[in-house]
C-alpha cells in the first residue's frame, strides 16, 4: 500500500477516536459539575420529579441574571440573594422548575386524598388544612377527578431570609380541568371539557442549617 494513503487512512482513525473519546469525557465532567437542585420531593418512597433544564446564565450566587427571572424586583432579589448567601446549593432557576412540579404534585394528592404524600409535601399547618377538607369530602361521599392541564405562569413574588429559614412565595396561573362526583360515581359539579383559571400564591420554606435539601409547602392562598 502506498505509504501516503497508509498515513492518511492512520491520521482518519486517530481522529475518529479522538472524537469518540472527547464525547464520552465531555458527557461524564458535564454531568459531574452539574450543581445539586432543591428539591420538593417526599423523604419516603420519591415520586416522579422532572429534571430541571439547564438554562444559560446562572450565576454562582444562585441569582441569574434579571431578563430570565420576570417580575424580579430589587426586595426579591436580595432576599433571593441572602438565602443563596446561607445555601450555597440553592438556584433560583431550578427552584422556579421545582416549584412547578410540586405544585403539581400537591394538588395531585390532595385531589386523591392521599394523607401520606401531602404530609412529605407540607408543613403541618398546610397539612391540617388539606386533611379536614379530605375527610369533609369523605363524609359527603364525593370524590374528585380533576386534572391540572396546564402551568400558565409561574413568577417568584416575594423572598426572604431570617435565619435559619429561607422563604419564596410564587404566583401560579394554571388552567384546571375540574370534576365532582358522588358516592355513585356521578357528575354532580364541573366539566372535563372546559379548563378552568386558577390563580394561586403559595409560600415555600427551607430550614437552610438543615442537611435536607427538601423545601416544604407553608403557606396557600389565591393569587
Amino acid at each position: 500500500m502506498d505509504k501516503t494513503v497508509e498515513i492518511v487512512i492512520l491520521a482518519m482513525v486517530a481522529a475518529f477516536l479522538g472524537l469518540r473519546l472527547y464525547s464520552v469525557l465531555g458527557r461524564r465532567a458535564e454531568h459531574e459539575e452539574r450543581p445539586v437542585q432543591p428539591r420538593f420531593e417526599p423523604k419516603g418512597d420519591a415520586l416522579p420529579r422532572p429534571a430541571a433544564p439547564e438554562l444559560p446564565g446562572a450565576q454562582a450566587s444562585g441569582m441569574p441574571p434579571r431578563a430570565l427571572v420576570p417580575g424580579v424586583t430589587p426586595a426579591i432579589e436580595r432576599g433571593l440573594k441572602e438565602i443563596a448567601a446561607a445555601d450555597r446549593r440553592f438556584d433560583t432557576l431550578a427552584f422556579v422548575d421545582s416549584a412547578k412540579a410540586a405544585y403539581r404534585m400537591v394538588l395531585e394528592a390532595f385531589w386523591k386524598g392521599d394523607r401520606e404524600a401531602l404530609a412529605h409535601l407540607c408543613d403541618p399547618s398546610v397539612l391540617a388544612g388539606f386533611t379536614a377538607a379530605i375527610e369533609a369530602r369523605e363524609a359527603a361521599g364525593e370524590t374528585l377527578d380533576n386534572r391540572l392541564v396546564r402551568i400558565e405562569e409561574s413568577t417568584i413574588v416575594a423572598a426572604s431570609f431570617q435565619a435559619p429559614m429561607a422563604r419564596i412565595t410564587v404566583r401560579f396561573l394554571s388552567d384546571i380541568a375540574a370534576v365532582t362526583r358522588n358516592a355513585e360515581g356521578q357528575m354532580i359539579a364541573g366539566s372535563l371539557d372546559d379548563a378552568v383559571e386558577a390563580r394561586d400564591m403559595w409560600t415555600f420554606s427551607r430550614n437552610t442549617g438543615a442537611a435536607s435539601p427538601d423545601w416544604l409547602l407553608e403557606e396557600t392562598d389565591e393569587g
